[in-house]
């Protein structure tokens, strides 16, 4: 049967007086699975998707037509099937343009890994030897290179990689602290993304928590007069997502080495961002560097891998041999381990920092943090230039603006950036954020006094191409 001849008949079932209910003649999943358009579809996107699409349009023709209405045709419904199928797929996850200045945004999927890492997940459609002794052709040991790098890098002495650094902590605490007291200051129990909060993370791997301070000031002598015979491990953390200012203290960690002197204590400094390098030299505030709590005589050290670091979703222990051969045996380790993508990825991010004068060039997170802000202002301007030749119904200007790094680094930090915002005839601000959203790829932005912001300090290569065809597409 033709295309036409469907239509026909099913306009010829919309006249008869009998039949004028039009979702009596609404064609069956069967009879449109003949459609070629259809049959086009299903090549891309496979039966069981298209299959959901008609039964999803079969549905909403069901909904919204009514009595005496006019029986769509089937070219009608072929479109609607599109409509369903598309938005259905909008929201597999896919490359998306940063515009927001969030650095490291966590809705995002935070750091944008290094080009390095990317080339080398490409190779990951063979097998690979993470698990096998090249040598001996025995069982070999899983992230040996990454576990190794990390050491070399860090000057730790052994390594361990997890799925990210909340289970970090809370492996540590289940393997050595389990019906211990760990000592913590109440300025540093911490709630992070996902309302998940650091008692509850002590409570549930069994160690007896220990609040000492108050929330803007804890001493050593705190921490001191906290031992007991039950102590197992002193916990500190770095408050990477937030800033306690005014009338504070709290203790550095080498000053919480120095307890050790008295009690047999395993010090744990939790950092969160993991920084490897200091930035300051670019203008950024101290963060306290992975290195730096290992020289400063840390036990153990954990961090994210896709923050400061830039690579993928990680947890990362370091520290002492002893202690992490302990871990390492703990069933939890199995259990939170991470697969060969997250190994390979990170193994080739952490490769950028055995050459640390080219990170900037390398590194898409420390290039970010230092683009010059002149380089971003220049990089407006171009594409407001380019935009203007097309004479649009938009209001394009060039305005000074402020990034920020966000993924719990450098809380309470504001980069000055160089963005250019945008206003329409045609639009709110509101309307032309999400005709943005809908654009492919999606281009994320943020409002400011009903300005629609594009901040240049978070675009990557070809980013802004994508929003000149994208802007020219809404604004002609």
């Amino acid at each position: 049967m033709t295309k036409k001849t469907k239509e026909t008949d099913v306009n010829r079932l919309s006249t008869n007086p009998k039949n004028n209910d039009p979702r009596r003649n609404l064609p069956s999943a069967s009879i449109l699975l003949e459609e070629p358009s259809i049959k086009e579809i299903i090549a891309k996107y496979s039966h069981i998707l298209v299959m959901d699409a008609i039964h999803d349009t079969l549905k909403w023709f069901r909904e919204n037509l009514k009595q005496g209405d006019e029986s769509p045709k089937i070219s009608a419904i072929v479109e609607k099937v599109h409509f369903f199928l598309n938005h259905n797929q909008f929201e597999r996850i896919r490359a998306v343009v940063n515009a927001t200045g969030v650095i490291l945004h966590t809705n995002l999927g935070r750091a944008v890994l290094p080009q390095r890492a990317v080339d080398a997940l490409s190779q990951l459609n063979h097998c690979c030897n993470l698990q096998i002794d090249l040598e001996t052709g025995q069982r070999g040991k899983r992230h040996y290179m990454t576990e190794y790098l990390l050491c070399k890098i860090t000057g730790a002495e052994a390594a361990l990689i997890v799925n990210n650094n909340a289970a970090a902590t809370f492996l540590i605490l289940s393997a050595l602290c389990k019906g211990k007291e760990v000592i913590i200051s109440r300025g540093q129990l911490i709630e992070i993304g996902g309302s998940f909060r650091l008692p509850d993370c002590i409570h549930q791997s069994g160690a007896i928590m220990v609040e000492v301070g108050t929330t803007n000031k804890t001493h050593l002598r705190d921490y001191e007069q906290a031992l007991t015979e039950n102590t197992g491990i002193i916990l500190r953390v770095n408050p990477s997502n937030y800033r306690i200012v005014g009338f504070t203290e709290d203790v550095p960690i080498a000053d919480l080495v120095s307890l050790k002197k008295k009690k047999p204590v395993i010090i744990v400094d939790d950092q969160g961002c993991g920084a490897l390098i200091s930035l300051e030299k670019y203008g950024l505030p101290k963060e306290p560097t992975v290195q730096e709590s290992i020289s400063a005589g840390a036990d153990l050290v954990c961090f994210s891998g896709d923050k400061m670091i830039s690579g993928p979703q990680a947890g990362i222990i370091i520290g002492k041999k002893e202690l992490i051969m302990k871990i390492r045996k703990h069933p939890f380790t199995r259990m939170l381990r991470v697969c060969k993508l997250t190994d390979m990825a990170l193994e080739q991010t952490l490769r950028l920092f055995l050459e640390p004068e080219k990170l900037v060039e390398t590194n898409p997170t420390i290039r970010m943090l230092t683009i010059p802000a002149e380089e971003l202002k220049k990089k407006a301007a171009n594409l407001k230039k380019k935009l203007d030749r097309e004479k649009l119904h938009l209001k394009l200007e060039v305005k000074e603006g402020e990034s920020t790094t966000g993924g719990g680094s450098y809380p309470a930090t504001v980069i000055k950036s160089y963005v250019l915002t945008i206003q329409s005839s045609k639009f709110n601000s509101d309307r032309l954020c999400y005709l943005l959203r809908q654009n492919e790829p999606p281009i994320i932005s943020r409002i400011k006094n009903d300005e629609v912001i594009l901040d240049m300090r978070t675009l990557i290569d070809g980013d802004e191409e994508a929003i000149f065809h994208a802007l020219v597409k809404i604004g002609k």
